[in-house]
């Protein structure tokens, strides 16, 4: 008997992601006139084999063609569920859309300067007539305008054309375009309060609309009885999953001591009421039918609570899994955890294949998979004298566990490694268990005032302490190693690494003494040829941040950097726009705006840098010496509108940097073209970046 006879439905689960994964990075690989008839005949062939076939041959032949053809259901289940293959996609739409009506479809978030809402397209107006057309679209409303957000099923007409996604504009930026496109989106539109017209009320789902109405009932609840900020952001958080109102100290704290799961609604809490169930009800176990009873109610109040929350995504994925595992113990209750794992996993993703490019459908199965192989493996590794030690071993066991499985991924979105993780999850999970009966508590109770504002203030005294733990945990020294740059192949060798290790501990066999080295070697040597390409370089780079100007030079780790102080003061930016860059090359030290290597002159700056010239023309007040030559001049702040001016100056490039309006840039740009000068627009075309 092969190894993997027991594990059905991880092959199974295995392929379709196989499927899925070509059908995302290689959607035309197969042309949909071919790949639906593949599927059938494969189908087909299938049970023709299994009806001709003699037994000696059957397992081979029916099996490969089987896989097969999972492979190509999942291929085809991500073509049909693409919907930018649709006909009637406004990607597909080549003629100008004046106005559109819109649904809301999503529950709207509080930005800082905006509220943002996912709506559906239905129909749009071309100027002449109204036509169909269907796109998901996000919507930013000025907070200005607007004193608070439409609600799920409004239906809205909008002045305007949505704007296409744009790619990353800097080096190492967050891919938001991509991200956005696993979720179906692929519009944006920043509106105005004359720009948008309220129509009706009509839900395209009325159970979606009901539980956006519950979500808004239990974060008032929640609202009403806790009263400290940043104690009721982090019960709205853990409770309900509503991050909206957590501030960036506050989510730094809980990044930097390790706790950050516990901010985002997921299999931790689904598994914390699953476990509380199992424990009240573990009497009906001793019934006859007790088993399948525990099932029902189990299945009931976790898509209840999935209902409280608003069926967010990341709950529903948790409560899917937790579901199938409930129900799979009463049909087997010693049935293969794994398969159990796989089928909740095929669930979800022939409901929607591009959860598989989901951080937290990622995240949330490696966690479980390295808790149910690793942690029993560490657990027996000790044995505690006493209750208090026993309970301690299992919580850190549970801890290593999870963050071995899921430390390469956390390497690769995250780019940190919290160093007290063992420590802070000692107090977070219980302080989260808690929390999370409390609050489910209150809810219960708050149609009874007086028991209300006693478990209210119960769980804003926990939720205090939990904060407090965690804000010391992060003043600890070395709390948090960051800036850590790995590749998404170096992180698949980083969990090549991992699994060899753990399968060459388990069955002591050479193959896994070479699949680990190999797994090793390739990983350093990707590491050094990283920073041969990208650290072990002078570098200067001129960043496109809409309406600022920003400059930065790079070598042996330092950076030098210029920007406006608006641009400086702005974390969420810098940490968008720039920290990538600086993750890739490598950056650990950064000078702001003390650059010893730049001359002050009238309406300009004159940058010596490694034998190059760069000059930057920050007002129209300025003046050089006919003939002069630099290498780069670098115009800000819509100080050229006319580039016959600088004619008389001789340069490799001109770089109109992101701080001119897009007119200006426009009008340089055509400028240029009929004085044949070398211009490159940062705004058009992206960061300008080049390794001196």
């Amino acid at each position: 008997m092969f190894f993997w006879t027991p594990y059905t439905f991880v092959r199974i689960v295995s392929f379709f992601i196989a499927g899925i994964l070509l059908g995302i990075y290689q959607p035309d690989f197969l042309p949909e006139h071919f790949a639906l008839p593949a599927l059938v005949g494969s189908v087909v062939l299938y049970f023709f084999l299994s009806w001709k076939l003699t037994s000696d041959f059957k397992p081979f032949g029916t099996g490969l063609v089987g896989l097969l053809a999972i492979f190509l259901a999942g291929y085809v289940n991500t073509m049909f569920n693409t919907d930018s293959r649709r006909p009637d996609h406004l990607n597909h739409v080549v003629e100008s859309v004046e106005k559109y009506s819109v649904v809301i479809t999503g529950y709207a978030e509080e930005k800082e300067k905006s509220w943002k809402v996912e709506g559906v397209i239905q129909q749009y107006h071309n100027g002449a007539e109204w036509k169909n057309g269907y796109a998901k679209v996000l919507l930013y409303l000025s907070r200005k305008d607007f004193e608070k957000p439409f609600s799920y099923g409004d239906r809205l007409l909008i002045n305007g054309s949505p704007q296409e996604l744009q790619g990353p504009a800097n080096p190492g930026e967050f891919n938001y375009k991509r991200f956005l496109t696993f979720r179906k989106i692929y519009h944006q539109h920043f509106l105005r309060s004359s720009q948008v017209h309220y129509i009706e009320n009509t839900p395209p789902s009325i159970i979606v609309a009901y539980s956006f109405h519950v979500r808004r009932w239990a974060e008032n609840v929640i609202s009403k009885h806790i009263t400290g900020e940043q104690e009721r952001s982090v019960a709205a958080a853990l409770i309900l999953g509503v991050k909206d109102g957590l501030d960036n100290d506050l989510v730094q704290a809980y990044a930097s001591s390790g706790a950050m799961h516990v901010l985002a609604v997921s299999g931790l809490h689904v598994g914390i009421i699953y476990l509380i169930l199992s424990f009240v009800l573990k009497p009906l176990h001793k019934w006859r039918y007790g088993k399948w009873v525990l099932a029902v109610i189990s299945i009931f109040v976790l898509w209840s609570y999935a209902f409280v929350t608003g069926l967010s995504p990341s709950v529903l994925r948790a409560v899917t899994m937790f579901s199938v595992i409930a129900i799979s113990r009463p049909l087997n209750y010693r049935t293969n955890i794994y398969n159990t794992l796989a089928v909740a996993a095929f669930i979800l993703l022939v409901w929607e294949p591009f959860l598989i490019m989901s951080v937290g459908f990622q995240l949330s199965f490696l966690a479980v998979i390295g808790i149910v192989y690793i942690q029993p493996k560490l657990y027996w590794l000790w044995q505690p004298p006493n209750f208090f030690f026993d309970k301690v071993w299992q919580i850190t066991c549970v801890s290593i566990a999870a963050q071995m499985a899921t430390c390469s991924l956390g390497l690769l979105y995250f780019h940190q490694f919290p160093l007290y993780f063992l420590f802070s999850n000692l107090f977070v999970i219980p302080g989260a268990f808690i929390s999370l009966l409390l609050g489910v508590l209150l809810l219960v109770v708050s149609g009874v005032e007086p028991v209300a504002l006693v478990v209210g203030s119960v769980l804003e005294f926990i939720l205090w302490l939990l904060n407090y733990l965690v804000f010391s945990v992060e003043q600890l020294p070395y709390s948090l190693i960051n800036n850590i740059y790995i590749t998404t192949f170096q992180s698949w060798l980083l969990m090549g690494i991992l699994v060899s290790a753990l399968l060459l501990l388990q069955y002591r066999r050479f193959a896994f003494v070479m699949a680990l080295f190999f797994s090793g070697f390739t990983f350093g040597l990707v590491h050094w040829y990283h920073y041969r390409e990208d650290v072990n370089h002078e570098k200067f780079v001129v960043y496109r941040v809409a309406g600022q100007c920003a400059m930065e030079w790079m070598t042996n780790g330092q950076s030098f950097f210029i920007a406006d102080s608006t641009l400086m003061s702005d974390r969420d930016r810098m940490r968008f726009h720039i920290r990538p860059n600086r993750l890739i090359s490598g950056v650990h030290r950064v000078h702001t705006n003390e650059i010893p290597f730049m001359s002050q002159q009238d309406g300009a700056r004159l940058f010596a840098w490694k034998n190059q010239l760069i000059l930057q023309i920050i007002t129209d007040n300025f003046f050089f010496p006919e003939g002069m030559e630099v290498d780069y001049i670098v115009l800000s702040g819509n100080s050229i509108q006319d580039i016959s001016k600088l004619t008389q100056l001789t340069c490799k490039q001109f770089i109109i940097d992101s701080s001119n309006s897009i007119f200006t840039a426009t009008k340089i740009m055509k400028q240029a073209e009929e004085f044949n000068l070398p211009v490159y627009s940062v705004l058009h075309q992206g960061a300008f970046i080049t390794k001196l």
